[in-house]
């Protein structure tokens, strides 16, 4: 089956049962963590511990390090919050990683697959950019998962 669409989703204020719940109700078959580094605080959250999770709820777990923020934008994004400065600088970062937007394409064009990064806010995440630049390569829509929508039985419009 061709999957349409790619999904995102933060799991930011979620325990990882709650988050696993979301992502087998929106039919998810691959997380693809969007994390440079995939370190929580958040118990279940860290790379190891949430591939273990997905894997037992049939999710499947791939990283993709090589779409994650750049520490120095991060960085810079904390010193100054000036979200228009990081969007020109992770979007010029993005360009260079055509290789990694093209494997993310490929694998979601096969399973339903959802980008994962910390933040619920799509709005404020690098990863909406990476799920815009691998809809644009594959032919896909965006679906970003909203946990508001999910809890109360809605799904969001692509």
């Amino acid at each position: 089956m061709i999957n349409k669409q790619i999904q995102t989703f933060g799991y930011e204020g979620l325990t990882i049962q709650a988050f696993i719940e979301h992502l087998k109700g929106a039919g998810t078959r691959i997380v693809i963590d969007v994390r440079a580094n995939p370190l929580s605080r958040k118990h279940g959250f860290s790379k190891k511990a949430f591939a273990s999770y997905l894997e037992k709820a049939g999710i499947q777990y791939m990283h993709a390090p090589g779409v994650g923020c750049p520490k120095t934008i991060r960085d810079r994004y904390r010193a100054d919050g000036n979200w228009s400065a990081y969007t020109i600088a992770f979007m010029k970062y993005l360009k260079s990683r055509g290789d990694d937007v093209a494997a993310i394409a490929t694998v979601s064009k096969d399973a339903a697959a959802c980008l994962v990064c910390f933040e619920a806010d799509f709005e404020r995440c690098h990863r909406k950019f990476v799920a815009e630049a691998v809809a644009a390569s594959a032919g896909l829509s965006v679906d970003h998962l909203s946990r508001t929508a999910l809890t109360a039985g809605v799904r969001p419009a692509a």
